[in-house]
């Protein structure tokens, strides 16, 4: 537990009907006492003038006391409720400082609940992420890691993992007791569940990820194809200018979208094409770095074009999530649809006439798995991503070890791997530097 006392306003900058002022650490009681002239009682609003050192009026409003260890840090909570102005809380704050307190990191709060045992990592994270969230569904999913639903399921999977690394680890570190060993078969089923189980739990976690940060879609395509009235018509804007010139679109163009309370960040894209134009070949040299950071591509194409426009060109690899747009179908009197084949989905669509529209609206929710959101989804970051695919490739090479009957410490050493990566999801292993980079990107007060 920590051995100083910060504080911070933990209410927006501005003008507001109430403003807060949170303090934590050991010299919360004194503190109390000196601002409000009384002690306060634990849990109990306690209406109260708050003062100067000189006795002075600073302003009037509620006090509330946590004492330690029930409280949202693990330490002595003290939040004192005024009237919402800048100069007021200011003032307060001030006068907290001048008592002992230190001002407080951005998310230093929170890092102490963490640090205390209040919170896991992902669950601190959850914190900012419900701060954030900028729809219905993703403030719910984090709320739901909050709860402590993801790490849950993060804890099973490393309680198992121990369970695995224990009777593996024995082998080698008692080769000539007689104890019970595991067989190599039941090491290799549950290899195969842990398996199946960090695969399911990834794709859970992408899921919560494209919710949180937004749908990345990138509007891709042969130039004058409909890309920037695609943006125009998907924004409900005029944010890109449209022309029948082809080429008008040079630089990217990026806009935050909701569909259905789904956030999306779309990036229109310069047309690709053969060019010796400076500035296109540079606006197109872009379009390739974002289809590269791009969750879909949405390739639109003229109908009217030939087959060679309507394949996707100078994809990073071939397992970019491509959807093909074929556009201006009311040239032709085409009704719009969505094909699904082995070459993978096409919408037929107007964006001229927004015939079709609905379609594509329904396809990018269902790219993002909100049509099928459980009861037990939750919120996740690329972080956890990372840590899962890292996890999922040391189970991966445990398998691969046993099959090859490569020896006991080879998987011990893959497991224990394994068991660090997931591991710093919920923070049992976890390095300052990662703490650093997670808690500084808080609000201040929190």
């Amino acid at each position: 537990m920590a051995t100083d006392t910060i504080a911070a306003v933990a209410t927006p900058p501005g003008i507001g009907g109430v403003g807060i002022v949170r303090v934590s650490g050991p010299l919360v009681p004194t503190m109390a006492q000196a601002i409000l002239g009384r002690s306060v009682q634990p849990r109990l609003a306690t209406f109260g003038v708050f003062r100067e050192t000189d006795g002075r009026f600073i302003d009037e409003g509620l006090a509330l006391f946590f004492p330690a260890p029930k409280s949202f840090t693990g330490e002595d909570v003290l939040e004192l409720q005024g009237h919402g102005g800048p100069v007021v809380l200011d003032l307060l704050l001030h006068r907290c400082l001048e008592l002992g307190a230190r001002a407080a990191r951005p998310g230093e709060f929170t890092e102490r609940a963490f640090l205390n045992g209040k919170l896991d990592l992902a669950q601190a994270e959850a914190v900012a992420d419900l701060i954030e969230s900028a729809s219905v569904l993703s403030a719910r999913l984090a709320g739901r890691s909050l709860q402590g639903v993801f790490s849950r399921r993060v804890e099973a999977l490393i309680e198992q993992l121990i369970r695995t690394r224990t009777y593996t680890e024995a082998t080698l570190d008692f080769p000539d007791e007689e104890i019970e060993l595991t067989p190599e078969s039941a090491v290799a089923d549950d290899l195969c569940q842990m398996i199946a189980m960090t695969r399911e739990l990834l794709a859970e976690a992408h899921q919560g990820r494209m919710i949180r940060d937004g749908l990345a879609v990138v509007i891709a395509g042969p130039p004058n194809a409909g890309k920037s009235s695609l943006l125009n018509a998907l924004s409900c804007t005029d944010a890109a200018i449209v022309t029948p010139l082809p080429g008008t679109t040079r630089d990217l163009l990026k806009l935050d979208i909701q569909v259905d309370g789904l956030p999306i960040r779309v990036v229109d894209t310069a047309g690709i094409r053969p060019t010796q134009d400076p500035v296109e070949r540079e606006g197109i040299r872009r379009a390739r770095d974002q289809l590269a950071k791009a969750d879909l591509i949405l390739w639109i194409y003229d109908a009217a074009c030939g087959p060679n426009e309507a394949q996707p060109a100078d994809l990073p690899d071939d397992d970019c999530p491509v959807t093909r747009v074929r556009n201006k179908i009311d040239l032709f009197g085409d009704s719009p649809e969505i094909i699904e084949s082995a070459a993978g989905t096409e919408i037929a669509l107007s964006v001229k006439t927004g015939a079709g529209m609905d379609l594509l609206r329904r396809h990018l929710k269902a790219r993002a798995g909100v049509s099928t959101v459980s009861e037990g989804a939750f919120t996740a970051r690329r972080r956890h991503l990372d840590a899962l695919r890292r996890g999922l490739a040391q189970l991966q090479a445990a398998q691969q070890t046993l099959l090859n009957k490569a020896g006991a410490e080879l998987i011990a050493e893959d497991l224990l791997q394994a068991q660090q990566a997931l591991g710093e999801i919920t923070g049992h292993f976890s390095s300052d530097d990662l703490l650093g980079r997670i808690f500084s990107s808080f609000c201040i007060g929190k």
